[in-house]
C-alpha cells in the first residue's frame, strides 16, 4: 500500500510541476504581451499575430495600430472564429506604414505570403481571358491574354458561355482584321490561307490600305463593345450566299456563329447603360463558413458569375470582406463600380483603387434599379450557394486542415504540420535522376512552391544517396537570405521506406536539424515510418490524415516522373535507345528510320515496333516495357 500511495504522491509532483510551468510560461506570457501592447505606436500599419510556434495566424491592418490591436485583449465579448483566434495568440508583431493604404496592401501581400489561419483566403484565384486589340500597332492584331497592361484595348473578361476563340472567329469572318502577330514590312510577303479564306485583309502582303485596315479595325472595337447588328447581318447574308452556292458546311459554321452572337445579345443588360463596367458583390455567412457570389458586367453585359467558399475569417466582417476585395482585384481588372450591400471602408478603397489604376471606382449600394436587381440576383445566388455547399465546404475541411490535426495526433509530431514537404527521385537504371519537392499547406496543394532537382553528384541508381542530395541542398537554405523563398516546413514526408529515412536522418543530424518533424511513407502497405518508433504506424484506410499522406505522396511522384520525361525525352535518340537491351546499331538505326523520333517509338505498340526491320516479338516487348516504365 505504501508503494502504491508512493507512486502516486510522485505521479501528483509531477503533475504539479507541469501544470506550474504551464502557469508560470502562461501568465509571464502575457505579462509580455502587456507591455509590448504598451509600446505599441499610433501610427498606420500591419499586425501579425502569431502562436506558441511563432506561425503567423492571422494578418490584419489599422488606421491606429495601438487602437487596433489592443482591442483583441479586451475583456468584452467576442465572436467564437476571433476568441478562439485570441486562444491561440503567443505573440504579435507590427510594421508601420506610410498610410493606411500603404498598410491595406501590404496586409494583402503577407496573406498571401503567409497564409494565416484565421484570415479570409483567397486560394482559387484563376484569372479570366480577355480579347486584346494591339492598338499601337500599324495594322493591329487581335489576341487572347488574361495579363492587363496599358498598351491596347482590352474586352472582357469572358466567364463562360462563350468563348474568345468564337468570337475572334467572328471578327475575322467578318471584318477580316488579321489574328496573327506577323511583322508588316515593307517588302510584302506572300499572303497566307486566312487571307484565301476571306479571314483577314492580308496587310503583311500589302494587299490593303492602312486607311482601309483602320476602318475595319473601328468596326471591331465596335462589334466588341456590344454592337452585334452589323456582324449579325453580314454572317447571315454569308450563309445565305454559301447555301446558295451549296456549300452547305460552310454556311453551318455561319449559321453557328449566328448563334453564338444571339448568346450575346440575351446577356445584354437593356437598363444598364452601355458604358458601365460593374462587378455586383454579395456576401453571406452562417457564422462557420461564408460564400461571396460576383456579377460581372462590362458595357452593359453580363459576363458571368462565380461563388467563393470561404471558411469566416478572424476579423470584422467589413475588414474581412475588404481583404478579401483586396486580394481579387490583385488579379483581375478593376471596374468603374463596385455594387454591393456591403459595409466597409469606402474611401479607403477608393483610395486603393486611384493607387492601382490612376482612376476613380465608385462603390455603390443601391436601393432600387437595375443595380438593386443585380444586386438582389448576387445575394440569392450567394444563399442558394452556401446551403448547397456547406457540406462540400466542411468535408474539405475534413480532408485538410483536420486531417493534418490528426496525423499531429496519430503520428506523435512534435507541431502541426502546416507546411508540408514530401520528396520522390526518378531514374530508370541511373540514368538522368531527377528529384522533385511539392509542397502542402494546411492539407492543400501549393504548386507555386513546388521545386525540382538534378542530381549532380550520385552515380548509378542510389536512391539512398540522391535522396540525401535533394534534402542537403534544400535544408541548407534554412537559415540564410534564401530561407524567405524557402520557408522552414513544419513535417517533411519521403516516398519509400526505412532506408530513405534513415539516409535523410543523417542529414539531419549531419546540419543538426531538430525542429522539422521527418516521416517516410511505404507504398506497398501504405506503412508510415518514424524517427520516434521502431515499428511502422499503420493509418487505417479511409482515414483523411492516410488520405492527405498518400496525395501528397502520389503529387510527388507525378511532379518527378513528368520531369524525368522532360528531360529524357530531349536526350539524343540515339543514346536513349543505346540503354535498352538488345538494340544495336543496325536496330538502333532501323528504329530511327521507321518513327524518326523518340516521341514516335514511346508511342508505338509492340506491332507497331516490329515493322522496323531486325525488331522480333521478344525485342518489341522489351522495348515496349521499356518506355512504359518511364
Amino acid at each position: 500500500m505504501s508503494t502504491v500511495r508512493a507512486k502516486f504522491f510522485a505521479s501528483l509532483c509531477e503533475f504539479l510541476e507541469i501544470l506550474g510551468r504551464f502557469v508560470y510560461n502562461k501568465v509571464m506570457g502575457e505579462s509580455v504581451l502587456r507591455e509590448k501592447l504598451k509600446l505599441l505606436p499610433g501610427d498606420p500599419g500591419v499586425y501579425l499575430m502569431l502562436d506558441g510556434e511563432g506561425t503567423v495566424i492571422y494578418v490584419g491592418k489599422a488606421r491606429v495600430l495601438k487602437n487596433r490591436v489592443r482591442q483583441y485583449f479586451h475583456s468584452s465579448p467576442k465572436p467564437v472564429k476571433v476568441q478562439a483566434m485570441i486562444d491561440n495568440i503567443a505573440d504579435f508583431s507590427y510594421i508601420v506604414a506610410p498610410s493606411e493604404v500603404d498598410a491595406l496592401a501590404l496586409e494583402n501581400n503577407l496573406i498571401k505570403k503567409y497564409k494565416p489561419k484565421y484570415n479570409i483566403l483567397l486560394k482559387d484565384d484563376k484569372t479570366y481571358p480577355y480579347i486584346k486589340v494591339h492598338t499601337g500597332e500599324k495594322f493591329p492584331h487581335l489576341s487572347v491574354t488574361r495579363r492587363i497592361k496599358k498598351d491596347g484595348r482590352y474586352f472582357g473578361p469572358f466567364m463562360g458561355g462563350v468563348s474568345c476563340k468564337d468570337i475572334l472567329d467572328v471578327a475575322a469572318k467578318v471584318y477580316g482584321v488579321r489574328l496573327c502577330n506577323t511583322a508588316v514590312a515593307e517588302k510584302p510577303k506572300k499572303p497566307c490561307l486566312n487571307y484565301h479564306l476571306q479571314r483577314c485583309l492580308a496587310p503583311c502582303a500589302h494587299l490593303c490600305t492602312q486607311e482601309e485596315y483602320a476602318q475595319r479595325v473601328e468596326k471591331v472595337l465596335s462589334f466588341l463593345s456590344g454592337n452585334y447588328e452589323e456582324a449579325e447581318r453580314l454572317l447571315k447574308e454569308k450563309m445565305a450566299l454559301f447555301a446558295e452556292n451549296e456549300e452547305f458546311e460552310l454556311a453551318m459554321e455561319y449559321r453557328d456563329r449566328i448563334g453564338m452572337l444571339k448568346k450575346l445579345q440575351l446577356k445584354r443588360i437593356t437598363a444598364m447603360p452601355k458604358d458601365v463596367d460593374a462587378d455586383i458583390w454579395a456576401l453571406r455567412t452562417n457564422g462557420l463558413y461564408s460564400v461571396i457570389s460576383v456579377l460581372v458586367t462590362r458595357k452593359g453585359i453580363m459576363q458571368g458569375s462565380r461563388n467563393f467558399p470561404l471558411e469566416t475569417g478572424a476579423g470584422e466582417e467589413g475588414e474581412d470582406f475588404l481583404s478579401f476585395l483586396i486580394q481579387y482585384y490583385t488579379n483581375h481588372e478593376l471596374p468603374h463600380e463596385i455594387v454591393t450591400g456591403e459595409e466597409f471602408d469606402d474611401a479607403l478603397l477608393a483610395d486603393y483603387a486611384h493607387e492601382k489604376v490612376g482612376r476613380k471606382v465608385e462603390i455603390v449600394r443601391p436601393k432600387f434599379g437595375v443595380r438593386r436587381e443585380l444586386l438582389t440576383m448576387a445575394e440569392e445566388n450567394a444563399a442558394e450557394f452556401l446551403e448547397k455547399s456547406v457540406s462540400a465546404i466542411a468535408h474539405k475541411n475534413d480532408m485538410t486542415k483536420s486531417a493534418c490535426a490528426r496525423l499531429q495526433t496519430i503520428l506523435g509530431l512534435s507541431r502541426y504540420p502546416k507546411r508540408m514537404e514530401c520528396y520522390d527521385i526518378s531514374d530508370i537504371s541511373g540514368v538522368d535522376k531527377v528529384g522533385s519537392m511539392v509542397v502542402f499547406t494546411d492539407g492543400e496543394a501549393d504548386k507555386y512552391a513546388y521545386r525540382r532537382f538534378r542530381i549532380r553528384t550520385v552515380e548509378g541508381a542510389d536512391d539512398f544517396a540522391s535522396m540525401q542530395e535533394v534534402l542537403r541542398r534544400r535544408l541548407v537554405k534554412l537559415g540564410t537570405d534564401e530561407e524567405e523563398r524557402f520557408p522552414k516546413p513544419q513535417l517533411i514526408v519521403l516516398d519509400g521506406g526505412k532506408g530513405q529515412l534513415s539516409a535523410v536522418k543523417e542529414i539531419f543530424d549531419e546540419l543538426e536539424i531538430t525542429d522539422i518533424d521527418l516521416i517516410a511513407l511505404a507504398k506497398q502497405e501504405e506503412e508510415v515510418f518514424t524517427l520516434a518508433k521502431g515499428e511502422s504506424i499503420r493509418i487505417p484506410r479511409g482515414d483523411y490524415a492516410l488520405g492527405t499522406l498518400q496525395r501528397i505522396r502520389d503529387e510527388a511522384h507525378r511532379f518527378a516522373i513528368t520531369y524525368f520525361r522532360n528531360i529524357h525525352s530531349k536526350r539524343n535518340l540515339s543514346s536513349v535507345l543505346e540503354e535498352i537491351e538488345g538494340v544495336g546499331k543496325q536496330k538502333r538505326l532501323a528504329l530511327q528510320e521507321k518513327f524518326g523520333t523518340i516521341d514516335r517509338i514511346m508511342k508505338a505498340s509492340e506491332k507497331e515496333l516490329q515493322q522496323a526491320e531486325g525488331v522480333g516479338p521478344e525485342l518489341a516487348k522489351r522495348i515496349r516495357k521499356y518506355f512504359e516504365e518511364l
